[in-house]
């Protein structure tokens, strides 16, 4: 910026797990949207390397970063991107469609995914008719259609109440550990650190731990 230099994220280091998931927390501007976006291979470090399952993402090119992005990660917005007239059930099937599975099993791969969301008696409505906590656990679903070994989230609960915040936390906590993923959670919510296994802060584009969460009863 000018003669400024800017470090959206300075000297990172981070080491994910599978079945682990992390709470990211930082104001606006800290490099916590930057980081989810080196994470997910659309941009690309100055220096260092981004290891996922033994490869090194910053060296993809463009059509092997699609591919990536379409079945290794999840992505969890904060917006939920559904098309309204359309049901749950195929919003959830649309990454199985891009991906060229036909559209029968696409359908069926999805109502699975809407099963483990508890969904299951909504697949038939369309999505205008849910509510936010009900449109985001559809995307919760539409995330996991691939069975994504690295779940990257943005601020998934920030539309939402406390009592959807809770539920879709725990979901995303219970998913993260029975599927054994790697889940980062980029939000606000001082309510996701009891939800997760580790928490850390993001300032100025520099990465410090917070004291290990403690996971709620039940």
């Amino acid at each position: 910026m000018g003669d400024e230099v800017v470090r959206a994220v300075d000297g990172v280091s981070l080491t994910v797990t599978p079945g682990a998931m992390v709470a990211l927390y930082g104001p606006s501007g800290s490099g916590k949207s930057t980081l989810l976006r080196l994470l997910a291979a659309i941009e690309r470090p100055d220096a260092g390397t981004i290891i996922v399952d033994g490869t090194d993402v910053t060296s993809l090119d463009e059509r092997r970063a699609a591919d990536y992005r379409m079945n290794v990660l999840g992505w969890i917005g904060q917006d939920s991107d559904l098309v309204d007239g359309a049901s749950p059930l195929d919003n959830a099937a649309f990454k199985l469609i891009c991906a060229g599975m036909k559209v029968r099993d696409a359908r069926r791969r999805a109502a699975q995914a809407l099963a483990v969301v508890d969904l299951s008696v909504r697949k038939g409505q369309t999505a205008e008719t849910l509510s936010l906590g009900e449109r985001q656990r559809v995307m919760v679903a539409r995330a996991l259609s691939l069975n994504p070994r690295v779940l990257l989230a943005d601020e998934p609960t920030g539309n939402l109440d406390s009592e959807r915040t809770r539920q879709v936390l725990g979901l995303l906590r219970t998913v993260t550990h029975t599927r054994e993923m790697a889940t980062i959670l980029v939000t606000h919510d001082e309510r996701a650190k009891d939800y997760a296994d580790l928490a850390y802060t993001l300032r100025d584009g520099t990465l410090s731990q917070l004291v290990q969460s403690r996971r709620p009863a039940g």
